[in-house]
């Protein structure tokens, strides 16, 4: 059983680490795919992930998730149980970080055990669609900070690409 949570945490925090560091942050810098589906000013959260079925918006889900399903198979090995956990974890925590829009607060006891265990709340996921230069880490708020760094440092090297074709 221990063994099984164990897993489930590690595929959830490298789950994280990885879509957040080689997906999330690099896609809103180099990208466009992310932008459009998931912080277009011209949708609601309700036309990006409930109402519609557009391949975009189902091409950018699976690319953030894809992170996780990788974690998810080099883990596989040491506890199936752990890793259908942590998915389905994952998942629920998908859902659930989307509902502010629909009017949900998350209760003041939930919302300090969140603070506690550093886990991304509805609300604090709202503040990236509101401001898509923060609130990093689909699940853990610990990796904020330096995605900034990483968001900074990419923006730059961007840059510094542009100019270097010119």
């Amino acid at each position: 059983m221990l063994e099984a949570v164990a897993i489930a945490w590690l595929l959830l925090f490298f789950g994280d680490l990885l879509s957040t560091f080689v997906y999330h942050v690099p896609e809103h810098v180099f990208g466009s795919l992310h932008l459009k589906t998931h912080h277009s000013w011209k949708k609601d959260f309700r036309h990006y992930a409930i109402l519609t079925l557009n391949i975009q918006v189902l091409l950018d889900g699976i690319l953030g998730a894809l992170p996780y399903l990788l974690v998810a198979v080099v883990l596989w090995s040491f506890s199936p149980i752990g890793v259908i956990v942590g998915l389905l974890l994952g998942q629920f925590h998908v859902w659930w970080r989307h509902i502010s829009v629909l009017g949900w607060q998350t209760p003041k006891p939930i919302y300090l055990l969140c603070q506690i265990l550093f886990i991304t709340t509805p609300e604090r996921h709202w503040l990236h669609h509101q401001k898509t230069n923060l609130g990093f880490g689909d699940i853990f708020t610990f990796f904020e900070q330096p995605a900034q760094i990483w968001l900074r440092w990419l923006r730059l090297l961007r840059v510094r690409l542009r100019y270097s074709r010119i």
